[in-house]
């Protein structure tokens, strides 16, 4: 799930981004996915890794084709998962049907694992995962998802970066399975890897990987400034804090930015720097 500034963005639907990475769209536009998730065929052989198959809808799947004949893939040496998202495992069970039995890999989160009737094999932190011309190595990056995994792409010295890092826009850390201090860890873990450019999950390929995620740790910093400056005038609800903060942004997209204020406001917590009363609808003060 991305972030509201998403919206509008558009893509092709089928492109190739270096050698040995392909892209087709996985023809779910929203306000939240941009022109949709961007599903990855990995390698320079004739079967290759696909990399997050997208939601499931019916108009994916010959688009999927249209890369594959484009990229010159015959078929699919497995399936690899950066996450348990619905947008990003929800087309496993239509690409089985119809390419067969595959391999499914991931970290294991049986939270989000049920989205498909497949049987999952497990990946970990520094798994390796090979195919001809090509080789990724997991990293284990908590925050937007428990579960979350970006991989490094050994050849370019690339990254697969799923939710973490966008092509556009930035990312939300959902109230309930996120993390705001996990993500600012996977964040520096991933500059870590000094990342030549970036293939994101959705909008397009970023060039300046390091940059890029340079501006997603100030991103945050601003962000809590402004919380912390709306909490300055008194106290507010979450939703009182949205408003202020995201004035600029459509008021139906208001409840995901409350999801990423809510981790803020429990990150400023745990420093001790913010407080919450008790009630339905928690107020949040300065400490």
């Amino acid at each position: 799930m991305g972030a509201p500034i998403l919206d509008g963005t558009t893509l092709p639907d089928v492109a190739q981004w270096s050698d040995r990475v392909a892209v087709a769209l996985g023809q779910n536009p929203s306000a939240f996915t941009g022109p949709g998730t961007n599903t990855y065929l990995v390698g320079t052989g004739p079967r290759r890794i696909l990399l997050d198959p997208g939601q499931g809808v019916p108009e994916y799947l010959p688009v999927l084709e249209r890369a594959m004949e484009q990229a010159g893939c015959e078929g699919f040496q497995e399936i690899v998962l950066t996450h348990g998202h619905p947008d990003h495992i929800g087309g496993v069970d239509s690409v089985l049907a119809r390419f067969g039995p595959l391999r499914v890999s991931k970290l294991p989160w049986p939270d989000f694992d049920g989205a498909t009737g497949s049987a999952l094999t497990p990946l970990a932190d520094g798994d390796v995962v090979g195919t001809e011309g090509a080789t990724l190595r997991a990293l284990h990056t908590p925050g937007h998802s428990p579960d979350h995994l970006c991989f490094v792409l050994e050849e370019e010295r690339a990254m697969f970066s799923g939710d973490n890092v966008l092509g556009v826009g930035t990312t939300v850390i959902p109230a309930e399975s996120g993390s705001l201090s996990d993500y600012l860890a996977s964040l520096a873990r991933m500059r870590g890897e000094s990342p030549t450019c970036i293939y994101p999950a959705h909008g397009p390929k970023i060039e300046d990987g390091v940059a890029k995620i340079d501006e997603y740790v100030t991103h945050r910093r601003e962000r809590e400034s402004q919380i912390l400056a709306v909490l300055a005038e008194g106290p507010r609800t979450v939703m009182e804090i949205v408003r202020v903060v995201y004035a600029a942004y459509p008021v139906k997209l208001h409840p995901a930015a409350a999801q990423s204020v809510t981790q803020h406001l429990r990150a400023l917590e745990d420093a001790g720097r913010a407080r919450s009363d008790a009630g339905d609808e928690p107020t949040w003060s300065l400490s």
